[in-house]
């Protein structure tokens, strides 16, 4: 019995550091200055490299990538501002606003992001929030809607004159992958110059590693304080993978990010894992090629885990009224399930065609390599 039981937790001893190993292997490849970073998939959001990824810290003006996606969605993007004597008075980087000045919402988000006005900033705070004040209230609540559980903002811009304003890689990552699906932010956070519309100012993007250092980056936000020191945010895009990195007090974060990325695009790739329309595997059930999914299943995946991709499709028991009338067969009619080393990373319905829903058309990326058909496992019956 002792010998059974010595036997018992050496095997879970050893299943254990496996899968510690195989975890932190590409972490041991990846060395960064920065006291927390992390690099995540922008689709999936999974995470691919982390350190120190949920300790709080000071952020600086990565802050305002939050003042942005608020200004953007309050729908006032071509609403004219007037500048408070507030917002020329705030210190640190500017856009050189002026009291009484008239500026629409648009050109101060631009020069928000791209030369880190802090008087931009508080423009943009007293015109969407109602205040200062107001808008913190919102800044807090998106982070708390959107999942940012260990950030608290007390200010628009990231300056440090509140001792509890701060956020995590991880948590900034977050933002960044939400801010990502807004076509403004985009637009805004990937431009290289811009002339203001309503201001005689043209600004340069100081995100270098857009304006030169890195031929894949798409995008992101630079920040520095005493107390904070460097901290950047950036995005990157290669044959279909979108990636975001952030760093925080990281002395040397230009090179950090460019290696994280490099190291991603080279042992991972987006793959196709379930293709839009019909599922092959269940052609021989009675949904036959009528069951299809309404949208492709994408998944970044290095070499290894191709062959940890399942895919397991759970069905409705077919009704004998079915058979004689087809119409009566409800829209859905089972799930797919996607795991990736038996981790769930996607559930869908499966839809059966008819009047209300059409088959899509299956088309293939060329920038995505396709492994349905290793992946696809069996289907089962359910009620």
């Amino acid at each position: 019995m002792r010998f059974l039981k010595k036997a018992a937790v050496i095997i879970l001893v050893t299943a254990f550091l496996l899968t510690f190993i195989k975890e932190h292997k590409a972490y041991a490849a990846i060395n960064v200055s920065a006291k927390s970073a992390i690099v995540i998939d922008g689709a999936s959001g999974r995470v691919l490299f982390a350190k120190d990824e949920h300790e709080k810290r000071r952020i600086a003006s990565i802050t305002k990538i939050m003042t942005a996606v608020l200004a953007i969605e309050s729908g006032k993007m071509e609403e004219t501002v007037t500048v408070s004597a507030n917002a020329v008075r705030t210190e640190g980087s500017a856009i050189y606003l002026k009291e009484g000045q008239k500026v629409k919402l648009k050109d101060l988000v631009y020069g928000l992001m791209l030369r880190s006005g802090n008087d931009a900033a508080a423009a943009i705070a007293e015109h969407v929030g109602g205040s200062l004040g107001g808008f913190v209230y919102m800044m807090n609540q998106k982070a708390e809607q959107i999942g940012m559980e260990n950030t608290r903002f007390q200010n628009p811009h990231g300056l440090d004159d509140h001792e509890n304003h701060y956020s995590t890689a991880y948590d900034m990552a977050i933002l960044t992958k939400y801010a990502m699906k807004l076509k403004d932010y985009q637009t805004i956070s990937g431009t290289k110059v811009y002339k203001a519309e309503t201001m005689e100012s043209v600004w340069k993007n100081k995100n270098k590693l857009l304006t030169g250092l890195y031929q894949y980056s798409t995008g992101g936000k630079t920040g520095y304080t005493k107390l904070a020191k460097r901290t950047l945010v950036s995005t990157a895009s290669k044959d279909g993978t979108d990636l975001i990195a952030v760093t925080i007090n990281d002395p040397n974060d230009w090179d950090d990010h460019m290696n994280m990325f490099e190291y991603v695009f080279n042992h991972y790739k987006t793959y196709i894992v379930a293709k839009k329309g019909d599922i092959p595997k269940l052609k021989e059930t009675f949904y036959g090629s009528r069951a299809f999914i309404k949208r492709d299943v994408t998944y970044l995946l290095n070499e290894a885990e191709k062959d940890e991709v399942k895919i397991n499709t759970t069905l409705l028991k077919p009704k004998k009224a079915w058979k004689k009338d087809r119409s009566a067969i409800p829209d859905v009619v089972g799930q797919m399930t996607v795991t990736v080393n038996d981790e769930t990373i996607v559930k869908l319905p499966i839809y059966y065609e008819n009047e209300r829903n059409k088959k899509p058309k299956k088309r293939f990326f060329e920038t995505f390599k396709a492994i349905f058909s290793n992946a696809a496992g069996g289907s089962e019956w359910s009620i």
